[in-house]
């Protein structure tokens, strides 16, 4: 092959690029570029241990957006920096800050998000003057580069790559060894060799086809397939120039099969369509579903990032890469990566060739190595994080393709937040900075042991609802009773429901996950099991559950009682069969980490328990107390539990129903005792019975329901009959419930009261420092909640009477009415606290059923009218502007109220830093998701 001259870009060696778009620099047989003394300006400060050389500074400032849509970068100098992702997108604004501290980055330009924002908005037209910027800057790289787009004797090929202010791999759209046709090919061949140009324009006509042609890459493919089987070979690296001519003219055929029309071989008509394509791939289906699952909103649109090719598949002397600084898995220091020769970045990605191992690359091409490793340094000093590396070796030169901060598992993120302190490479502040609330969801629940791998990926047999993270492995059980039986025999059980209901509690918590047909992700199973820290997959809409038969129908495949299968709560998936598990990991370096959020956060964290062995685990996670105690599931503890409660309510006088009562006190009683020693020294908020009586009653036919209460309780069946029409209620949400019944039932709340008061003084009898709230719920006035405060008061004095001791405490309760949230002056003269029931007080405010709302919140979310599900993100604007108006309100009536939050908003990060701004002094969470709570509070302040 004759030798070719390489590009030289006046910088040390850095490039960027997209990992399917691998090379992007200019064409390998264009001549040598002007020299220039490369100028690399650097920081005098900022020195750090483990670095080769002191960070840089970006040589230019932003351009107003309004004035200039196309940016240029190469020279050793840019118009662009690392600061204008929103205006250049992550890739363009990292190429700029590249090219500016000196490293090798192949120059080109950088075509707004601005821009593409503007051609949206101009149903798909180009904006008035933006083709000629282009072309403007394309004359830029042609002068720089002494070569020019369809030139055959000085030929420049490019490549056009898109690149959002926030990272969307695989989302939109990339085209390489842009600028061939037949004439320039001939060219290019005549400078580097008949193999190296037929390769690279049949790579050309494959990804313009299928990106802007819209032409299935398949078809391609056959045509490949079909190539090396006739001759015999396995690789596309085996083929010969000749082979890959033919090859070309076999590609050009599809075009005209596929769209009835000739490959467009205008080299600037291809750099029209190709950013045309760019932009359109903003709005593809796949992007925006990305950025709808990943709450990605307020992007301008996508950069189109134009630059110089480089080629590593000129021969054994180049190669193609992707890195990261650190382990990405593991946190460990040390390059991970992987390296193949003679080869293009999507060659990489779409697993044609196996990669070899990055420490391969020091073997083959060692120069380009040793640089590289000085890059990698030079990046992680600039940029303060563990960075996500793309490059291309052309004849032994090393070039720079792209750079970003590389994605990383929770395990990664905290090593290498805690290395980088030790390291003095940055302080607390940033590393607190630097892990994401969703890495440590992955630390704190059983994962997969390796769902990258085959064995789990060909297993995957349909995907619902990721409702509650973590993994699960067991056998498939379909009732409650049956959950608990096998769990009982040592057996791990997953319990595959329709839907759930409070009745199946038991059975919950017995098994090891949950798979729901019905239900989203405030369902009461998600709900539940996120509660509990236990994995859950809900709304899977394929499958059908048959319980009589115990089979369920997923897609395809008939599963019966007993059969094998795993669960991803992180991903949604469903698995056939057995997958291995590894356990949480809990690091030293996440103990040391949590130390530095506790040191910055304001914020108290507490959490929803409602057992002694929640309210343990919620203490063992950092939880500061308990902010939410249901007394209502301690309820169905128990057969004879329940039973009892159902003989209250079933009681038709106040005589009976006091008998029931009294034998549900001891049980009450024995709950808060163990609540109460498991949080000693700590606060713990109990609130009194909320949902509607109904709900306690069994499911099932009438005739059947009828029958088990009436063995249960000694009713006659008309008298059952009688008692459940009396309960029954067209809206019990909004029906009787939460301080209703105590009103109307208040021997229900002096007995919830007295079960508090005398296991508090029992406890404090045994050296347990005991700090109990009362919460009434669902107040609207405050004559309501006065009526309860007035009743809780009464027993607390009479058993402080009996007991002859006295114990402090505090009356509240919970804001989930809007009404409550508007009067909370009137309502804190008698509270010593708030809690917001976030859940509740979100389905008043927007008139949402919680459970009907997945009828239409996804065509809400997908149509723009919802950003996101207002149950699990905080409506700021209008449930968030209630809880300001109620603290503000209710701390000018009593200035020393305690405010807090105990929705399932308390543990969502964003709602827990909207919380800390708007004053409140807690927030209580599942106790699973106390950490999470806990970094966010911090991150709110740094």
């Amino acid at each position: 092959m004759p030798s070719v001259s390489r590009a030289v870009c006046m910088q040390r060696p850095s490039t960027s690029g997209g990992r399917r778009n691998g090379e992007a620099a200019r064409s390998a047989a264009a001549p040598r570029a002007r020299q220039a003394k490369p100028k690399v300006i650097r920081s005098g400060s900022g020195s750090a241990r483990g670095q080769h050389c002191s960070p840089v500074r970006a040589v230019a400032a932003p351009i107003p957006a309004t004035k200039k849509r196309v940016f240029h970068f190469g020279k050793g100098k840019s118009e662009g920096n690392k600061a204008m992702k929103d205006l250049l997108g992550g890739k363009g604004a990292n190429l700029a800050e590249m090219a500016s501290i000196g490293l090798s980055v192949p120059p080109g330009f950088t075509v707004s998000t601005e821009a593409c924002g503007q051609y949206q908005a101009a149903g798909r037209a180009l904006p008035p003057g933006l083709w000629e910027e282009t072309l403007e800057g394309l004359r830029w790289v042609e002068e720089y580069m002494g070569a020019t787009l369809g030139d055959p004797a000085r030929p420049l090929l490019l490549s056009v790559r898109s690149g959002a202010a926030v990272s969307m791999p695989g989302m939109m759209d990339t085209v390489l060894n842009l600028g061939l046709n037949d004439e320039v090919a001939a060219g290019l061949a005549a400078k580097s060799g008949d193999r190296f140009a037929y390769d690279s324009y049949r790579r050309f006509l494959d990804m313009f086809g299928n990106v802007v042609m819209d032409i299935p890459h398949a078809l391609f493919e056959e045509k490949l397939e079909a190539m090396k089987s006739a001759k015999g070979v396995h690789n596309d690296t085996d083929l010969t120039a000749s082979d890959l001519r033919e090859l070309v003219g076999q590609y050009k055929n599809v075009y005209v099969e596929a769209k009835g029309e000739q490959f467009p071989s205008d080299p600037k008509k291809q750099l029209q369509l190709a950013v045309l394509a760019v932009f359109n791939s903003w709005d593809s289906p796949r992007a925006n579903k990305y950025r709808s699952i990943n709450q990605i909103t307020g992007l301008r649109g996508t950069a189109v990032n134009v630059q110089c090719m480089v080629f590593g598949n000129m021969g054994n002397t180049s190669g193609t890469g992707v890195l990261f600084t650190r382990n990405p898995s593991t946190g460990q220091k040390k390059l991970y990566g992987e390296f193949l020769v003679n080869a293009q970045g999507e060659d990489v990605v779409a697993g044609i060739r196996t990669p070899e191992d990055l420490d391969a690359m020091r073997d083959h091409m060692p120069e380009a190595y040793v640089e590289l490793v000085e890059n990698c340094e030079i990046l992680e000093g600039h940029y303060k994080d563990m960075m996500d590396i793309e490059f291309t070796v052309q004849e032994n030169r090393l070039w720079m393709l792209q750079c970003r901060a590389g994605k990383r598992t929770g395990k990664g993120a905290v090593k290498i937040a805690v290395g980088m302190v030790n390291e003095a490479l940055v302080n607390r502040n940033t590393a607190i900075k630097m892990v994401e609330p969703a890495h440590l969801d992955q630390l704190l629940h059983p994962q997969f042991a390796n769902p990258g791998a085959a064995s789990y990926k060909s297993k995957v047999i349909t995907t619902g609802l990721p409702a509650s993270p973590g993994a699960a492995v067991g056998q498939i059980v379909f009732t409650a009773e049956d959950a608990e039986a096998w769990h009982a025999q040592g057996k791990s059980a997953i319990l595959v429901r329709t839907e759930t209901s409070p009745e199946d509690v038991g059975g919950m918590h017995a098994a090891a996950g949950i798979l729901t047909a019905r239900g989203g992700m405030t369902s009461h199973a998600a709900v539940v099991a996120r509660g509990w820290g236990k994995c859950c997959v809900s709304g899977c809409s394929s499958i059908r559950v048959n319980e009589t038969e115990k089979v369920v129908t997923i897609e395809d495949k008939v599963l019966y009682e007993g059969d094998w299968l795993s669960l991803n709560g992180s991903t949604g998936e469903v698995i056939f069969g057995k997958q291995p598990l590894s356990p949480p990991a809990l690091s030293p370096d996440l103990e040391t980490f949590m130390s530095w959020v506790d040191e910055v956060r304001q914020l108290k964290v507490m959490a929803n328990a409602d057992t002694p062995g929640d309210a343990l685990a919620a203490r063992k996670n950092g939880a500061e107390g308990i902010g939410l105690c249901r007394t209502e599931h301690m309820f169905f503890a128990s057969d004879e539990r329940i039973k009892t409660v159902r003989q209250m309510i079933m009681a038709p006088t106040v005589e009976l129903r006091q008998k029931a009562l009294d034998r549900l006190l001891p049980y009450q009683r024995s709950d808060f005792e163990g609540i109460f020693r498991a949080m000693d020294g700590l606060p713990v908020t109990i609130r009194l019975l909320d949902p509607p009586l109904h709900e306690f009653l069994p499911e099932g036919h009438v005739e059947d329901i009828v029958r088990e209460l009436c063995s249960e309780t000694g009713a006659t069946e008309d008298d059952v009959l009688a008692r459940m029409e009396k309960l029954s209620e067209v809206n019990p949400m909004l029906g009787f419930r939460g301080c209703r019944l105590g009103i109307s039932y208040p021997e229900l709340t002096e007995m919830q009261a007295r079960a508090i008061f005398e296991a508090a003084i029992a406890m404090t009898n045994q050296g347990i420092q005991v700090f109990p709230e009362i919460m009434v719920p669902l107040v609207g006035t405050s004559q309501e909640l006065g009526h309860q405060v007035a009743l809780i008061r009464q027993i607390a004095n009479k058993v402080f009477t009996s007991m002859g001791k006295t114990i402090g405490y505090k009356v509240g309760t919970m804001i989930e009415i809007p009404r409550a949230a508007l009067v909370a002056d009137e309502i804190a003269e008698q509270a010593e606290f708030f809690s917001f029931g976030t859940n509740d007080l979100t389905q008043m405010t927007f008139g949402y059923s919680r459970d009907d709302v997945g009828k239409f919140l996804p065509i809400y979310l997908a149509q723009g009218i919802l950003q996101h599900d207002p149950f699990e993100v905080l409506d700021q604007r209008g449930v968030g502007e209630l809880v300001k108006i109620a603290t503000e309100r209710g701390r000018k009536a009593r200035p020393n109220l305690k405010v807090g939050i105990c929705g399932e908003h308390g543990g969502e990060p964003s709602s827990v830093a909207f919380f800390a701004k708007a004053g409140l002094d807690y927030v209580s969470c599942s106790p699973f998701r106390v950490p999470i709570a806990r970094l966010a509070a911090a991150q709110v302040l740094v």
